[in-house]
């Protein structure tokens, strides 16, 4: 009798398939990681920024008659925010003190990231600042209405009504004015900034001479990025909070 044998699968091909296999999708796992920090790290620190901020508010606990020292300072902070919005907006201005308080915590801890080596602030990132402008542009807007209701559209009249069409189109300008201005505020100081830390930074250790004067350099220079970054989160704060007031004014013309 005649058998036929079967051919038996190359074994030593499939081995090397399955490594290969493996190697490729360390590959493509490597590859994404980095697509994703080079295209996407604004996103990325946002969400860092966003669990820090979260973070430190639930670390702070519950209020207690001895509060500890993080507790003491998220109070003080609240507290600064309340008496921003109350003497802005007055008392009905409470109901955007979440909004107000949570922009500024993200803001802050953003900013912050800055000071980070090797990592990019999410509020050096054109497209975050634009994000958070939009917001407040959109819900200034919709409180507006809410409140006014179709009087809301008076705001952008001006005094006289003869020259209304004229301020309607100098107001529109003016409000997209404002998502311009706010957004590239924050993004050109926070950008502007590191690009003159790392300058100046480059400066000092590339030089013999300044190097030895480089630590006292560079503490001063942290200390006034220190006071930037919250200075840029006290005028994003600040300009909101004027943003709402006006919109939900009511006006006498």
């Amino acid at each position: 009798m005649i058998y036929i044998q079967k051919p038996k699968k190359n074994q030593h091909f499939l081995g090397q398939y399955k490594k290969d296999k493996k190697i490729l999708g360390k590959f493509l796992y490597c590859y994404a990681i980095i697509f994703c920090m080079e295209h996407y790290e604004h996103v990325i620190t946002s969400i860092v920024a966003m669990v820090v901020a979260l973070g430190v508010v639930l670390a702070a606990g519950k209020p207690k008659i001895m509060p500890s020292k993080l507790q003491f300072v998220i109070e003080s902070y609240i507290n600064f925010c309340k008496a921003m919005v109350t003497e802005n907006i007055g008392e009905q201005g409470l109901r955007y003190l979440p909004l107000i308080a949570s922009i500024g915590l993200f803001v802050f801890f953003g900013n912050v990231m800055e000071l980070l080596p090797f990592v990019d602030a999410p509020t050096g990132n054109i497209n975050t600042t634009l994000a958070l402008t939009l917001i407040v542009f959109f819900l200034y807007h919709f409180e507006g209405f809410r409140v006014n209701g179709l009087g809301y559209i008076k705001h952008f009249m001006g005094p006289i009504k003869a020259l209304a069409p004229f301020f309607f189109i100098i107001e529109i300008m003016s409000h997209l004015g404002r998502v311009v201005s706010l957004s590239l505020r924050l993004f050109a100081n926070m950008k502007g900034g590191a690009i003159l830390l790392i300058s100046i930074i480059g400066v000092l250790i590339g030089n013999p001479f300044t190097l030895a004067v480089s630590p006292i350099v560079l503490v001063f220079l942290i200390t006034i990025k220190v006071l930037a970054i919250v200075l840029q989160t006290f005028i994003f704060m600040i300009l909101s909070t004027i943003y709402i007031a006006g919109a939900v004014a009511h006006e006498e013309y």
